[in-house]
């Protein structure tokens, strides 16, 4: 498979606004291998017994339970699909990775999280950066269960700005330990786990140092109370105190002031993880909210049959499955790097760093994408209970108390829409993906006369394709002209910054979802006509997004002539040549899930 991907001119993070891509070469759910898909069957069967029928235990706080149903999916190898082989895992790949992450986490948000903390920020860091005997010695018994992680980053002065920390790191006269002392909050399974990943500060260092901390109450580490959170109620959640405590020079992780980059890369992996772990939650509060919908009459009619109802569920299954179909496409861009790197001599440990790093701009955009979806879809689910919804007595207000972490943690969305146009440019700058010329040809079209020539768009989804290579347009000119007019102080406005990643998040989302459709029409024909509806229906929506906050940013920086020529330029690219039935595609979505009674797609 390795040969395979070499050969194919796979795109670079960032580069799906630039360059055109084949549906061929997107990966999607319906490419699963027969590994993938037994593995998927192993996985939903273990939430359906494990988890989901234990909600009511994880909803009463019942915290030795997530470290029990932890065990157990120890024991499975369900903790360990991304660590190597040689480190007693299973090592199949970035996409069975975010495979497992997806199914796993959709019984509770307590166990999610705490998976998803041990899986990703309390173990990668030692996979990835760990020296051999530092991962000889830790990894195998956090790929077994035999032993937990926890991720100690966020201090009370020390959120989003990552590198303030006042947590400090110093040399015993011996030179044989760190002393660290500080606190650290917001720590998730900090009451079982065993060892900790500590970010600390060495004198006036510049950046953080990160080290491997095993968690010894006798060695001045104590904690605070449970925390009492509005969600994930089961997840271990607890304030972390250190009083110099003694750490071995070599558990020092990579090297001194390395900490800041550890930090930023391993939550590049938990983004795109904490999007997988949104869409069976999607999926299931589709199912859920459905069957009541057919279940429940009023004016002697199910109210799965009115307009209000179908509405609500076409959205939620349209946008679980564009969520999912921009997940498994960037989860695969990155196995595909990690492949191409290890077969140019790449270690597994730099392949797996620079692969995913390559797609920070993609995790990002998915990290706030599916989080803001998810609590929309739990929010629908309880509308369309009505009452009932609110009531503890039914799952939906778990669910949506559960998705309002998701838009926080990870780093919040405010910082994930803004570095996904930050570290764009930047990418820009350093010549890995061409903005510049192709922001020139857009002013330039804006310039010249439009044709008026009639497209052809006999070809299934051809025009919504067309439609979302205008789009990118739409973005070249908004941001090419913010970074002409605000250059290295474009950081600095924050509004127009969110405005462009709205507008790039649409596109992704958008374009993800259509070729995912385009791809399974060529393959399945007819049986992909409701795919085929959901990405247009989806396109209707960021249409309407991207041209409110395109139309924002412009009236914001541009005046006169200018001002007018953009504007016309923007109606000029969120123009349909045949505009949907939007209507008629909501009622056929919403039918074919009342009468599968579930999220069918």
């Amino acid at each position: 498979m390795a040969t395979e991907t070499i050969n194919k001119d796979i795109l670079r993070g960032g580069q799906f606004l630039v360059k055109e891509t084949p549906c061929e070469d997107i990966f999607t759910p319906e490419d699963f291998s027969e590994e993938q898909r037994m593995m998927k069957e192993a996985v939903m069967e273990f939430n359906d017994r494990e988890i989901v029928a234990k909600r009511d235990r994880f909803e009463a706080k019942d915290y030795a339970l997530t470290e029990e149903v932890m065990r157990k999916a120890g024991d499975l190898g369900f903790l360990s699909v991304a660590v190597p082989e040689e480190l007693g895992g299973l090592g199949m790949g970035f996409v069975s990775t975010v495979l497992t992450c997806d199914y796993i986490s959709s019984g509770t948000g307590s166990f999610s999280t705490a998976f998803g903390a041990h899986t990703g920020i309390g173990t990668m860091p030692i996979t990835l950066y760990g020296n051999e005997a530092q991962k000889q010695k830790y990894v195998p018994k956090l790929a077994t269960g035999e032993w937990f992680g926890a991720y100690c980053l966020t201090e009370p002065g020390a959120g989003s700005d990552a590198n303030s920390g006042k947590t400090k790191a110093v040399l015993s006269e011996d030179g044989k330990h760190y002393l660290i002392s500080g606190q650290k909050m917001w720590i998730s399974n900090a009451g079982f786990c065993t060892i900790m990943i500590v970010f600390a500060r060495i004198g006036d260092d510049k950046n953080i140092t990160g080290f491997i901390v095993e968690n010894d109450p006798s060695n001045g580490i104590s904690m605070g109370e449970e925390e009492h959170k509005l969600g994930i109620r089961a997840s271990s959640t607890r304030q972390v105190f250190f009083s110099d405590t003694k750490v071995p020079v070599e558990n020092m992780l990579a090297g001194r002031g390395e900490g800041f980059k550890i930090a930023m890369n391993a939550l590049n992996v938990g983004r795109i993880k904490l999007a997988a772990a949104c869409l069976d939650s999607q999926r299931r509060v589709t199912t859920t909210a459905v069957q009541y919908a057919n279940e429940r009459k009023q004016f002697k009619t199910p109210i799965a049959e009115f307009g209000a109802i179908k509405w609500k569920l076409a959205e939620m299954a349209t946008n679980a499955f564009t969520g999912e179909s921009a997940t498994y496409r960037a989860a695969k861009n990155i196995e595909d790097r990690i492949s191409i790197r290890i077969e140019e001599g790449n270690s597994h440990q730099e392949a797996e760093l620079k692969g995913v790093e390559e797609y920070a701009i993609e995790c990002s955009i998915l990290k706030v994408a599916v989080s803001e979806d998810i609590q929309n879809c739990a929010d629908e689910g309880i509308q369309i209970f009505g009452g009932m919804g609110f009531s503890e007595d039914t799952p939906m207000e778990a669910a949506w108390r559960d998705a309002r972490i998701a838009r926080i943690y990870e780093g919040t969305n405010e910082i994930n829409r803004m570095l996904s146009v930050g570290m764009l440019v930047k990418k820009a700058m350093k010549g890995h993906v061409d903005l510049l010329n192709p922001a020139q040809d857009v002013a330039k079209e804006l310039m010249g006369i439009p044709s008026f020539d009639t497209p052809d768009f006999s070809e299934t989804l051809a025009e919504e394709k067309a439609m979302v290579a205008k789009l990118k347009k739409v973005f070249l000119m908004v941001a090419g002209t913010a970074v002409q007019k605000y250059g290295p102080e474009l950081e600095q406005h924050q509004m127009m910054l969110m405005a462009a990643s709205d507008i790039l998040i649409e596109i992704y989302m958008a374009e993800s979802a259509i070729l995912r459709a385009e791809k399974n029409t060529k393959r399945d024909g007819k049986n992909a006509e409701y795919q085929v509806a959901m990405a247009k229906l989806y396109l209707y929506k960021a249409i309407d997004v991207i041209a409110t906050k395109a139309k924002m940013a412009i009236i914001s920086f541009a005046e006169g002539d200018e001002q007018k020529m953009m504007l016309m330029g923007l109606k000029r690219f969120t123009k349909y040549q045949n505009m949907p039935n939007i209507v008629g595609l909501r009622n056929y979505i919403a039918e074919k899930v009342t009468a599968e009674n579930k999220y069918p797609f």
